[in-house]
């Protein structure tokens, strides 16, 4: 029988989820390698008892959040986290270290019966282990075709060794940091093929900090090019805020 894939939300905007459904001929090819048992995004059904792969899109903000996380990992063979959301607390991060319930109140007044049990934003790695990560905002659907292909042969999640500036350097873009502009190529993970750069857009850092990332190095470069260096670490907070509960 093929692998049973289930596919969750939490806090997102359904972005990423949209971004499969522009897979086209890839999608109906993998369709038909796979059991899809539910996705609330294309279907109103009940999740299946068992299933073998779960795609998780949207960090983490409520204690509901961190239970369905905790079956999902207690049931799935294999855990995919898909788009910034999922993998670094992403646009919803932008709350992490904020008074919520200050926050909340303003809005909805003290006593409203808003998200019982909301939390911080968080990744979904910093709740449960995840297998294979799918970065971006909102995802490549051809990042998810690699990824989910090679879940179905048991490989190993793949990971860029190079920040994207060196894919920049590749393709003969010119710097833009050169241009005055506050780019996070030099810390952001590779991958992507510098689509925003070659765009002529500046990297706002959505696929997450690359492990080969020197943050004091960055900020060093950014004073060399007559670039504050907080503005940095404001533009990486965009899709990164949350980076410390990764």
């Amino acid at each position: 029988m093929p692998p049973r894939v289930v596919i969750f939300s939490l806090a997102s905007d359904f972005g990423c989820q949209v971004q499969l459904t522009n897979m086209e001929d890839e999608l109906l090819e993998v369709l038909g390698l796979i059991d899809l048992g539910y996705w609330q995004l294309a279907s109103s059904g009940e999740v299946p008892e068992s299933y073998d792969v779960a795609v998780i899109e949207g960090a983490v903000t409520t204690d509901e959040h961190v239970e369905l996380l905790a079956r999902v990992r207690k049931e799935a063979r294999r855990v995919i986290a898909i788009g910034a959301c999922a993998c670094t607390g992403g646009i919803a991060g932008l709350a992490y270290g904020l008074d919520l319930e200050e926050r909340f109140a303003s809005v909805y007044g003290a006593d409203a019966p808003v998200a019982r049990g909301r939390r911080l934003p968080a990744s979904v790695a910093s709740v449960i282990d995840v297998d294979y990560h799918v970065p971006g905002c909102p995802i490549d659907p051809r990042d998810f075709v690699d990824v989910l292909s090679r879940v179905l042969l048991g490989l190993s999640d793949k990971h860029p060794d190079d920040p994207m500036c060196a894919i920049c350097k590749i393709k003969e873009n010119i710097c833009l940091l050169d241009k005055g502009e506050p780019c996070l190529g030099l810390v952001t993970d590779g991958g992507c093929q510098a689509r925003c750069v070659s765009l002529g857009m500046p990297c706002k850092g959505c696929r997450g900090l690359s492990p080969a990332a020197n943050l004091d190095a960055a900020r060093a470069i950014y004073r060399a090019k007559g670039l504050d260096p907080a503005l940095l670490d404001r533009t990486l907070d965009l899709y990164n805020s949350a980076r410390e509960a990764v």
